[in-house]
């Protein structure tokens, strides 16, 4: 048998806003175009419709920016809210250069600007950002609980975000919150075609699945921040104690601080 998944986005989903209740939403989007959630489906969201839902969006005109913000804004080019942002959700500044802060985000994700965003969004008459949920992991739990009582399956699910990665040119979809599959699939002590052990391999499925994705998702105008990833093997894909925060490296065992 031929090995095979599909990737599919859910049409319609409205845009949206504070307080919304997104396993509603997504189960009538479903409904509405005469689809229905699969045992063993992994159910992709993009982070902006969860941050949206969670009310991670601030007014810069609310922030005061601290000495440190207006020293890092000069050096940057940056507007001093937007950096005092920055700082506020993240733990550790690693690099910076015009345009680009590298922070260590309080969630233990290492990337651009601690992952706020100001694109997609309403601005509503003035500059507005929009933060990353405060605990993806719970939320994803959330969700499938949710999603799972709706349907009566077991699914998984995966919030996702675009990363830039060292020495990589470009972004990806990563997933930054998982619940209900395998994170990491450790491979070590298995063997290879040939017969070899295996000392290294650990494959990321969480940011494989986020990358597929993200393909439909898009990043622009596509209007699709769910997907739908179908026909991954159950056993190897579905997991209820894995979650995000598995993926980012220790740091006693990174080589480059």
């Amino acid at each position: 048998m031929t090995a095979q998944f599909s990737v599919f986005g859910v049409p319609n989903i409205p845009m949206i806003e504070h307080g919304d209740c997104l396993s509603d939403i997504i189960m009538q989007a479903l409904d509405n175009a005469g689809l229905t959630l699969q045992a063993g489906d992994v159910v992709c969201l993009a982070q902006k419709i969860v941050s949206k839902a969670e009310g991670r969006m601030l007014a810069l005109s609310s922030i005061t920016p601290s000495p440190e913000a207006e020293e890092l804004a000069t050096t940057t080019a940056k507007d001093p809210r937007m950096v005092q942002l920055i700082l506020d959700e993240s733990t550790e500044v690693m690099r910076h250069k015009p345009n680009v802060l590298i922070v260590r985000h309080k969630l233990g994700i290492v990337g651009a600007h601690a992952g706020i965003d100001q694109s997609n969004i309403d601005h509503q008459g003035e500059e507005q950002a929009l933060l990353l949920p405060e605990n993806p992991d719970a939320s994803a739990a959330q969700l499938r609980e949710a999603l799972q009582q709706h349907s009566g399956i077991d699914l998984g699910v995966v919030i996702t975000d675009s990363h830039n990665r060292p020495w990589r040119m470009g972004t990806i979809g990563c997933a930054i919150g998982c619940a209900g599959i395998r994170v990491l699939d450790d491979q070590v002590g298995g063997r290879d075609i040939y017969g070899r052990t295996l000392h290294a391999t650990l494959i990321n499925r969480a940011d494989a699945i986020a990358s597929a994705a993200t393909l439909v998702m898009g990043e622009t105008i596509e209007k699709l921040p769910v997907v739908i990833v179908r026909g991954l093997n159950s056993t190897q894909t579905l997991n209820d104690q894995d979650n995000a925060s598995m993926i980012n490296r220790p740091l006693e065992e990174d080589l480059f601080r």
